[in-house]
């Protein structure tokens, strides 16, 4: 028996010891590879300040207005905190920037938000004068030769930046440089070539930065430390200026996914090895027995094993590698990448999902997304990977063959099998799936930043249509900036009501009489001018902004409407509007506190609102007719509208689009789509107005085929309160007319 046993004694302590070291391995490579990532991603952070001060410095170094006011005899201070200094640090978080004149001394300081005493150059001058030399092109400069290679870079945007950047230390702190010649971007500006104003821009690397590059990296506890003592259980990364100088040390606690891992995994494998031992004091006794159950241990020991790995890294719901894998697997394609390949990178999101755990619950959500995931595995092969990333988000990552179309066409075929029909929980649902597809090394080599620009291609897709891809563009990027600036101002205007206003484009009867006036939003920046709303419309849309100008815009006109007692006001309302909770009741309650009565004030809605079809709109636009309010369906004759919806939403008004109207007398089928919108109009009882009327020939052709209303600038542009209340005054006809050449140029939207 001993010599049965001793075997299986041994043989078992072995598979436990083996099982223990692979865990154990596992543990220590999933630690090094975790840790390896956030090394890799703290030291890109940092280089990728370095550069970004560059790119933040071109928005206002290469810039007509700049050279012509930097030139003028008496500085307007104002002027430059708003558009150099202020500005910089408030839009990018700069720390300190200086403009400098042609003989290098200090015009203008800013430390922080804050104008300071020129003076305070003094503290950095001695560090940063490589970088001034070489920018000047004086002879023996150390950075001379950088400065050609970073005037040509490729992100760059017109090609005439002149800088240099680089990591140095500023009174013991690491920190970020950059310096750049002010220039016109027009040819036609003159100013002083070689005795350029320059732009000094600094960023420290501790501080601030610290705490972004750990919150947006998910770093934990990162710190700047000026010597190498880390606690236990931290890291440490040096950190060198461009001139070889050590400055100190980033310390951060790394992310140890293998010791949860572990912990997760060790009460299992104690209860496994305890139930091992107890088995083998049995083989003494019941030695047949105990050969059996030995063998059912060890394998069960082993699926325990395989299933702790696999639930670490895979999603349970779908079987799909989760976020922890995807990260490996996209690290390891851009690392393996060979020459005359590519690796693209998209992220999905399910259109409608939301819609459909609203309406069906979370259990038929769970089953969407299985069905979902079961149709994109079916589509790749083993050169692509699919992962979960969390609810509805997936993402990709293909290895492909440099001028191919490869991603695009999965991008198709993705499209095509998420719009076939959804049998879930006895139920036909109907999604789509919007893509957004980012391809390297085109677009960079770094995880972090290709997610970064994938996921804005998803969120141009998404505000395209949805239902579709876009490939990441540069200018994707730059647009996402400038609606970032745009919606900070928006929300200061919003709150002080500085710059914005609301003008009014009267409507016009058959006969020529004022019968109404469509109230449009404008905004005279303080600084910018005039914004339009094609700019700052779509940028309140997506950021939900549209909710409190839309209320603005309402009670401006309805205390406007007080005074027009015989005409109505038209108020467009955008889509995003009707998802706020008590929509309808708000909308009724503004009007009553501001004075106005709904019978008054007539409400537009483009198809848009009448599309999407849930309880909350049909509910929010019954109650508002019930309230009073007149409803007008816009842009009509451009997108899907049907009987179906004019019957089921009971619409008062329907307006031709602009487009229908600037077509007549070019040919093709204006004239009769006009003509059978018209009919339609008037056999359901409907009001029908034709929009953009802008010469005489239109009028005469939309009054013949029996327009009620007609608005455009053959009668009036958008005007003021006390424009319209002039415009009332005087006989409908010639003067109407003739105003359209009194008033500024203001388009509807």
């Amino acid at each position: 028996m001993r010599g049965v046993v001793l075997p299986v004694v041994l043989a078992a302590f072995t598979t436990l010891s083996m099982g223990a070291g692979a865990i154990f391995w596992a543990v220590d490579r999933s630690n090094d590879i975790s840790a390896e990532r956030q090394l890799q991603t703290t030291e890109a952070g940092i280089r990728a300040a370095v550069q970004e001060l560059a790119q933040q410095q071109e928005m206002v170094a290469i810039w007509d207005d700049a050279v012509v006011e930097l030139n003028k005899r008496s500085l307007d201070l104002k002027w430059i905190d708003a558009n150099f200094g202020v500005w910089l640090n408030k839009t990018f978080g700069q720390d300190e920037i200086y403009i400098l004149d042609d003989r290098n001394e200090p015009l203008v300081a800013t430390i922080g938000n804050a104008r300071v005493p020129a003076q305070v150059y003094e503290r950095v001058r001695a560090n940063v004068s490589g970088l001034i030399a070489g920018i000047r092109g004086v002879p023996g400069s150390p950075h001379r030769s950088h400065v050609e290679d970073l005037a040509t870079a490729s992100y760059l945007k017109t090609g005439r930046a002149v800088h240099d950047a680089h990591l140095l230390e500023l009174n013991g702190r690491p920190a970020a440089v950059s310096v750049m010649k002010i220039i016109p971007e027009s040819e036609d500006v003159p100013y002083p070539h070689g005795r350029e104003f320059l732009l000094l821009s600094i960023r420290f690397l501790d501080g601030n930065f610290i705490a972004e590059l750990s919150k947006q990296n998910l770093i934990d506890g990162l710190r700047f430390s000026s010597t190498d003592t880390p606690q236990l259980g931290e890291i440490s990364v040096p950190v060198k200026s461009d001139v070889g100088h050590l400055i100190g040390y980033f310390i951060w606690n790394p992310e140890l996914p293998g010791d949860r891992v572990l912990r997760s995994v060790g009460p299992v494998m104690a209860a496994a090895a305890a139930m091992i031992l107890l088995l083998l004091g049995a083989l003494v006794r019941r030695l047949k027995q105990s050969t059996t159950t030995l063998e059912r241990t060890v394998l069960e020991l082993k699926a325990s094993e395989a299933q702790a790995y696999h639930l670490a890294f895979h999603d349970v719901l779908t079987g799909l590698p989760n976020r922890a894998l995807f990260a490996d697997r996209l690290d390891h394609a851009i690392a393996q990448m060979q020459d005359g390949e590519q690796v693209a990178v998209m992220m999905l999101d399910l259109d409608r999902f939301k819609h459909v755990n609203d309406t069906l619950g979370h259990h038929a959500g769970d089953s969407l997304i299985q069905e979902f995931a079961v149709r994109l595995s079916k589509l790749v092969d083993n050169k692509v990977s699919i992962t979960r990333l969390g609810g509805d988000e997936f993402a990709i990552v293909q290895t492909f063959k440099s001028g191919t179309d490869a991603p695009q066409v999965l991008c198709d075929r993705m499209l095509a099998a998420s719009m076939q029909p959804y049998d879930v929980l006895g139920n036909q649902i109907f999604v789509g799936v919007s893509i957004g597809l980012v391809l390297a090394p085109e677009a960079g080599v770094d995880r972090i930043e290709l997610l970064r620009k994938a996921d804005i291609a998803l969120y141009r897709a998404k505000g395209e249509g949805r239902n579709c891809y876009r490939l990441f563009t540069p200018e994707m990027d730059e647009t996402i900036n400038v609606s970032r600036i745009i919606e900070e101002d928006l929300r200061t205007a919003l709150a002080t009501g500085e710059g914005l206003e609301v003008a009014y484009q009267p409507q016009m009867s058959q006969t020529g009489s004022v019968v109404g006036v469509e109230a449009l939003a404008r905004w005279h920046h303080p600084t910018r001018g005039c914004i339009q709303p094609s700019q700052f419309i779509p940028v309140a849309e997506q950021t939900g902004l549209i909710v409190p100008l839309g209320e603005w815009i309402l009670r401006q006109a309805c205390r406007a409407s007080r005074r027009w007692p015989d005409l109505f006001v038209s108020v467009n309302l955008s889509p995003v509007q009707f998802r706020s909770r008590d929509f309808a009741s708000r909308l009724i309650a503004i009007v009553r506190e501001s004075g106005g009565h709904p019978q008054r004030i007539e409400l537009e809605v483009t198809e848009g609102v009448l599309l999407e079809e849930d309880g909350r709109t049909t509910d929010a636009l019954r109650r508002l007719r019930e309230a009073g309010f007149r409803i007008a369906l816009d842009d009509f004759g451009t997108g899907y509208s049907s009987l179906g919806y004019l019957h089921r939403f009971e619409v008062d008004k329907i307006k031709i689009d602009r487009s229908f109207t600037q077509s007549l007398g070019q040919g093709g089928k204006a004239a009769t789509v006009i003509k059978a919108i018209v009919a339609l109009g008037h056999a359901m009882a409907i009001t029908v107005t034709a929009e953009g009327v802008e010469t005489e020939t239109q009028r005469s052709f939309l009054d013949t085929a029996g327009c009620n209303e007609m608005q455009g600038f053959l009668f009036s542009k958008a005007v003021s309160e006390e424009q319209i209340m002039r415009l009332l005054g005087r006989s409908p006809a010639n003067q109407m007319q003739n105003h359209v050449h009194a008033v500024p140029a203001l388009s509807k939207h």
